[in-house]
C-alpha cells in the first residue's frame, strides 16, 4: 500500500490518478469527507480525514504501508514540523521508502516556502529512512487559473517583469515521475530536479496561447501591491502573501531555470511541451474559444 498525504490537491490528485493506472494500493490523507469522496471517484481504495500537523493523524496514515509520498500543503507556514511529523510516522511504522514532494531550487532562502522544504529535505538526510526527493519546477497547470480571463479579455496579468523566465513542468509529467519512483526499484537516495524543455516568460507564454486562441494577447504586469490587496481579499493568509510577493520579486531578479534531462531519462520520453499543453487547453475548452 501506498500513502499519500495532501492528496486532495492538483498534484495529489494526478499522482493518485497515475498509481492507479499502474494497479497500485492506495491509501490517502486528506482534509475532509468531501475530499475523501471525490479521491474514491478517483479509484483511491482507503482514505483517512484529519490534520496533517497531527502526530496521532500521521501516525495512524502511515501504519502498514510500504511508502509514502509526502505533499504539504501548498505555501504553508508549518511545512518544517509538518515534515517531520511525517518523517517520525514512517519511522514508527518501518516505512520503506519515502518520497518527498519539494521544489525546483529549494535552497534559496529568499523564497521562505522553498526554503522551509530544504529544511525538510535536511531532516530527511538524517532520518535513516530509505528516501527520494523530487523538486519540481512550475506547473503548465497554473495557467488554468488564468485561462478564462486570458482569451476573453486577451490580457494575461502576472506581478512580476513580463520578461521574468520560469522552468515550466508539467503535472502529468511529474506524477509519472512519481509513479516510477514508487513502484520501481533503484530510486531510493535520489533527488531529481523535474522540468520540462520550455523556459518561457510571460511574454513566450500569451506568444503561444495566442496562436491557438486566434487573437492577439498581451501581458498586463500587476504592481506588487495590487496582487496582494487582491490576495487578501481572496483569503491568502500572512505568511502565504509574504512568501509569494518575495518569490515574486525572487523571479523577476533571478529567473528559476532548470534543466529537463532528468525528467527525460525519467520518462523515457520526450517531456510534454508548452505548446502541446496549449493545445489540449484549447481544444477542451470551447467555451471559452
Amino acid at each position: 500500500m501506498i500513502l499519500i498525504t495532501g492528496a486532495a490537491g492538483k498534484t495529489g490528485q494526478a499522482i493518485a490518478r497515475a498509481l492507479c493506472k499502474r494497479k497500485q494500493f492506495i491509501r490517502v490523507l486528506v482534509h475532509n469527507d468531501k475530499q475523501a469522496q471525490m479521491m474514491r471517484g478517483l479509484g483511491v481504495q482507503e482514505s483517512i480525514v484529519g490534520d496533517m500537523r497531527s502526530q496521532e493523524t500521521m501516525n495512524q496514515a502511515a501504519r502498514g504501508v510500504r511508502a509514502i509520498y509526502h505533499i504539504c500543503p501548498n505555501v504553508s507556514p508549518d511545512e518544517l514540523s509538518i515534515g517531520q511529523a511525517a518523517i517520525r510516522a514512517a519511522q514508527s511504522a518501518g516505512v520503506g521508502h519515502f518520497v518527498y514532494h519539494s521544489v525546483l531550487h529549494p535552497q534559496v532562502e529568499a523564497m521562505p516556502h522553498h526554503w522551509q522544504k530544504m529544511r525538510v529535505e535536511e531532516q530527511l538526510f538524517t532520518s535513516g529512512l530509505a528516501t527520494t526527493i523530487l523538486q519540481p519546477g512550475p506547473y503548465m497547470q497554473n495557467l488554468l487559473a488564468y485561462w478564462h480571463d486570458m482569451v476573453t479579455t486577451a490580457k494575461y496579468a502576472v506581478p512580476y517583469a513580463a520578461d521574468t523566465r520560469l522552468s515550466h513542468v508539467h503535472l502529468d509529467d511529474v506524477a509519472d515521475v512519481a509513479a516510477t519512483v514508487l513502484t520501481e526499484p533503484g530510486h531510493q537516495g535520489a533527488i531529481y530536479e523535474l522540468c520540462g524543455t520550455d523556459i518561457l516568460s510571460p511574454h513566450d507564454i500569451v506568444e503561444t496561447v495566442s496562436r491557438y486562441v486566434g487573437r492577439r494577447l498581451r501581458v498586463e504586469v500587476i504592481p506588487i501591491d495590487q496582487w496582494e490587496a487582491s490576495a487578501r481579499k481572496r483569503g491568502l493568509g500572512v505568511y502565504q502573501v509574504q512568501a509569494l510577493r518575495q518569490m515574486f520579486g525572487y523571479y523577476e531578479r533571478y529567473g528559476l531555470i532548470g534543466n529537463a534531462r532528468v525528467l527525460q531519462a525519467l520518462l523515457q520520453r520526450a517531456p510534454t511541451t508548452f505548446a502541446q499543453f496549449v493545445q489540449r487547453t484549447y481544444a477542451a475548452n470551447p467555451a471559452v474559444r
